[in-house]
């Protein structure tokens, strides 16, 4: 057994699993909320308990001694089996960190260093990844990039025509995120298919979406950019849009860049559509005749057609599509929506399997052309795993 605590440090929160990167087993997770704002939430699950209380949360430090306390009084005994490894999430690599690395010094100085590519992420992850190395200073680190498994990406693919100076200067191209979701998706979309030569487009769709081309094993395309506002229409996020528009709204409206960075990235996507972010409240009341709700989901759906259509053009075919994240998993009327109109694919949806899919499952029929799965991702595991590959080299 190999026991991997599993990390995801934001600005104001610290969700975390325990789990066996070997089996799979999940012995405990948890979500610590609301740091830094006078009193902190907790919840802590081991095995069939939910524990629920407040707390004085000051910073990530005392978010770690909230968490070990929780591991103390609610088990499972972390002392009474070693941690393999604490496995960070890490939103931004840039192109120095272009897999899962062990954390030491001069690794954290380079993620401070990349703090300009991820203002709102990367120095929340570093300020975890700090204080969990104050609470577990005997256990190996490592840092696991949303960035790495775009690696791949070709320069036709990942360079933007912009000036050069931008892009040797400033670090101007695309990386691509949520590339632990798109790894282990493919992977079990493959695993389901029983071969690893296919041509994948992954949607990882909740308030945050992104889609990802996926050939023989390795990313080729993705659509969100050197910042996760491109691509998709998200939660709060335009997704793709002129980029004159900015310049416009700032002559016409007289907004400033902060205006602009507010308004493109949480007061868009769903939000600006049609006044919510929650994709249920809105298919709700879409369902109930609201038109705004309506218009919103069709902008939505037209989006992920035309990305997908894009992206098996770029791969030279489509053997399979898959969705995942909390609206791809939960959601079979945008499912239904979106393979509907691909038919041009030869996708044959089975009407009865989506509409009950829960867990991996294949919703189209054994005459579709391209297969479309429904699989829940597991980044966690995903980064588990890769923590275990590291140490184990």
């Amino acid at each position: 057994m190999k026991r991997v605590l599993v990390i995801n440090a934001g600005s104001s929160s610290v969700k975390y699993q325990l789990l066996d990167a070997d089996s799979g087993l999940v012995a405990a997770s948890g979500l610590i909320e609301r740091i830094g704002e006078g009193t902190g939430e907790l919840r802590h699950t081991a095995g069939e308990s939910t524990q629920r209380w407040s707390a004085p949360i000051a910073d990530p430090a005392a978010a770690f001694v909230a968490l070990g306390e929780a591991f103390a009084t609610y088990g499972p005994d972390l002392g009474a089996e070693p941690l393999f490894a604490v496995g960070h999430r890490v939103v931004h690599g840039g192109t120095k960190f272009r897999e899962a690395t062990r954390i030491d010094e001069h690794v954290l100085h380079a993620l401070e260093e990349l703090t300009p590519l991820a203002p709102l992420h990367n120095p929340a992850n570093i300020a975890g990844i700090r204080a969990a190395l104050a609470r577990f200073p005997d256990v190996p680190h490592v840092a696991v990039f949303d960035t790495a498994f775009h690696r791949t990406l070709a320069p036709a693919a990942f360079t933007y025509a912009v000036p050069q100076t931008w892009r040797d200067e400033h670090s101007v191209r695309r990386y691509g995120f949520h590339g632990t979701s798109h790894e282990y998706v493919s992977r079990r979309v493959s695993a389901s298919m029983g071969r690893s030569e296919l041509a994948i487009v992954v949607l990882h769709l909740g308030n945050g979406c992104s889609a990802c081309a996926v050939l023989d094993g390795e990313s080729i395309d993705t659509s969100m950019g050197m910042t996760p506002l491109e691509g998709l229409v998200m939660g709060t996020r335009c997704g793709d849009l002129d980029p004159a528009i900015p310049f416009h709204m700032a002559r016409t409206a007289g907004l400033g860049v902060a205006e602009l960075d507010d308004a493109l990235n949480k007061q868009s996507g769903l939000k600006g559509l049609a006044g919510a972010n929650d994709y249920r409240t809105i298919s709700d009341r879409a369902q109930a005749g609201d038109a705004d709700a309506a218009a919103a989901i069709d902008v939505v759906v037209h989006r992920l057609v035309k990305y997908i259509g894009a992206y098996a053009a770029a791969m030279g075919r489509l053997d399979a599509i898959a969705f995942t994240g909390g609206i791809g998993e939960h959601s079979p009327r945008l499912r239904a929506a979106v393979l509907g109109r691909l038919t041009v694919f030869g996708v044959e949806i089975d009407a009865d399997a989506n509409a009950a899919a829960e867990g991996e499952t294949l919703v189209t029929t054994s005459a579709s052309r391209v297969a479309a799965y429904v699989i829940p991702t597991k980044e966690e595991l995903q980064i588990a795993r890769e923590c275990r590959s590291l140490l184990q080299q």
